[in-house]
């Protein structure tokens, strides 16, 4: 009987204990929801509204048949109309689209013969669940049969796999998986910071030091942008050496674009230091940033293929922004200054978190 008295005077101890500590008690609710909500809504591996452009070289009443009914199939959304094929690889290596349709001149020629493909689709293939949605355009029954009979049954269309010709998951993963570390790894380390000093007593000693909230801030970060350079190096090296990831872009510009995400990690990371009133509460508000990132940005699940709501949530997420820019630096050999929306979305992060960071902070013991 004492046995059982004991133990329920330690479960009220700790029931009172959760009760007191409100970010605990959130997290319990919290991730289950977001758990739940991410995988059974945000979540989709149909992949449908791919982002794409039309060359319609033929100008028929044919080819214009044929764009509409690929339209109505809601694999492909075309966002916009070029001349040439040439330009529709210029808007798939600019990360522009995932898909162009290409309609040559003789179309109706190639429907009536039906011994090639009448049309071509080119395809960003660096992600093969993309590759796989627009294959499946040429399996869809499509209203041109009903206008044309081929005497064949050659493909409508000729699908072209750009920048991972192999389908190699590595060649997909490897580079995104840099932003994934990074967002783990400087996030974490920069939570715990100011959590550290004060739970040292630290915090008073800079109390009394001339140096102001933004100085205390940046050199926190600073040692850590150095260890995220590192880590960048390290992973390309291993990704080069152990995968055969090619990168066909500027080293220069892979560090550059890894340099502002570091530092919107860096920010987010005192901002949520300045919030959290100890090292383990810093380390479940790490989680939490963490889960959506990974599970949102592209990383793992094509972004055209997440809903609306969704997508809006990530475009907030600076691992968005940076699975962009190395994949389209990596892969597809795109220059930094075609990817400038994507920097700029990490650098206005950054100024709002450090912002919200040195306004949070202040320098005295609670």
């Amino acid at each position: 009987m004492n046995c059982i008295t004991r133990l329920v005077a330690i479960l009220r101890k700790e029931v009172r204990q959760l009760r007191r500590d409100k970010l605990t008690f959130g997290m319990i609710v919290g991730i289950p929801i977001m758990q739940i909500i991410l995988f059974g809504y945000a979540i989709n591996t149909d992949v449908r509204h791919l982002s794409a452009a039309v060359a319609d070289q033929a100008q028929t009443q044919l080819s214009r048949t044929l764009v509409q009914d690929a339209q109505a199939s809601q694999v492909i959304d075309i966002v916009t109309s070029v001349a040439t094929a040439q330009e529709l690889e210029e808007l798939i290596r600019r990360g522009e689209i995932s898909v162009g349709l290409f309609i040559p001149p003789d179309f109706g020629n190639r429907l009536q013969q039906g011994t090639r493909p009448a049309a071509h689709l080119l395809v960003d293939g660096s992600d093969p669940v993309i590759l796989g949605a627009a294959r499946r355009l040429s399996e869809m029954p499509l209203h041109y049969h009903s206008i044309a009979q081929p005497r064949t049954k050659a493909p409508l269309f000729e699908v072209r796999n750009f920048y991972n010709p192999e389908r190699r998951s590595a060649v997909y993963i490897v580079p995104a998986l840099i932003g994934v570390i990074l967002t783990m790894t400087m996030v974490l380390f920069t939570s715990v910071a100011i959590v550290r000093e004060r739970e040292r007593g630290n915090l008073e000693m800079l109390i009394n030091t001339p140096v102001t909230s933004t100085e205390l801030m940046v050199g926190k970060i600073l040692p850590y942008i150095l260890i995220g350079l590192v880590q960048v190096s390290i992973i390309l090296a291993l990704g080069v050496g152990l995968f055969d990831v090619p990168i066909a872009g500027s080293l220069w510009d892979i560090y550059l674009a890894a340099l502002a995400f570091i530092a919107a990690n860096l920010a987010i990371g005192l901002l949520i230091s300045t919030q959290a009133q100890s090292q383990f509460q810093a380390m479940q508000m790490t989680f939490f940033f963490f889960l959506p990132s990974i599970l949102l940005s592209g990383f793992m699940f094509p972004f055209d293929g997440m809903p609306a709501p969704a997508q809006y949530i990530a475009e907030v997420l600076p691992l968005t922004h940076f699975v962009r820019l190395i994949r389209g630096i990596v892969l597809r050999g795109a220059h930094i200054g075609e990817l400038l929306g994507e920097l700029q979305a990490l650098a206005i992060f950054t100024g709002i978190a450090l912002t919200l960071a040195v306004l949070k902070f202040s320098k005295r013991l609670d």
